[in-house]
């Protein structure tokens, strides 16, 4: 990519969140962000189609990170499921500035449900064979959006707590996935 097109998205994408620090996605209006960006508004379009093309970008951009970031680290998260959510805190608080800023407000739920889309998509490319098995999904659901939301609700206080709270949980589904995976629930 050319250096000047970086820049430019780079400078676009910290007057976004700048301004996303400060007031509702829907405050936000392209001529605030290209006078903090330093840039035209054709140049802005040329890139984005809105601001709300830019958000979505920059939270799936976020999303892709955290779920890179689990998947470095384990190859299979139902071998070990209480790593995985280890993995799954660690990845969360690595992009925790841009979590709080982009998903703000009533954005927070969305990242848990866009997590577990994108951490299934994921699983089924390793597992293509577990995609219809109800049981499993049910129990990676519980994994998932249980470890996030102890995560949101929780990160300010004892995180090493929340953390080992929710592997023990995870830790006691774990009989039950196996038992589905032997074809005994």
């Amino acid at each position: 990519m050319d250096i000047r097109i970086e820049k430019t998205q780079r400078a676009i994408k910290n007057a976004f969140l700048e301004l996303r620090a400060k007031k509702p996605l829907e405050k936000i209006t392209v001529k605030e962000l290209c006078a903090l960006a330093c840039v035209n508004k054709s140049t802005f379009y040329s890139h984005y189609v809105d601001i709300f093309a830019l958000s979505d970008y920059m939270e799936s951009e976020t999303i892709t990170s955290i779920v890179k970031n689990i998947s470095a680290q384990q190859q299979d998260p139902f071998q070990n499921p209480e790593i995985f959510t280890r993995n799954l805190y660690m990845a969360l608080l690595s992009n925790n500035s841009l979590i709080n800023i982009l998903f703000s407000g009533r954005e927070k739920a969305r990242l848990g449900d866009c997590l577990e889309t994108e951490i299934r998509k994921l699983i089924e490319l390793r597992y293509p064979e577990n995609q219809n098995d109800t049981e499993k999904n049910i129990l990676l659901s519980y994994c998932i959006q249980g470890s996030f939301h102890a995560y949101l609700n929780h990160k300010d206080k004892d995180l090493e707590a929340v953390i080992r709270v929710s592997e023990k949980v995870v830790q006691a589904l774990k009989p039950l996935y196996l038992e589905s995976i032997s074809g005994g629930g």
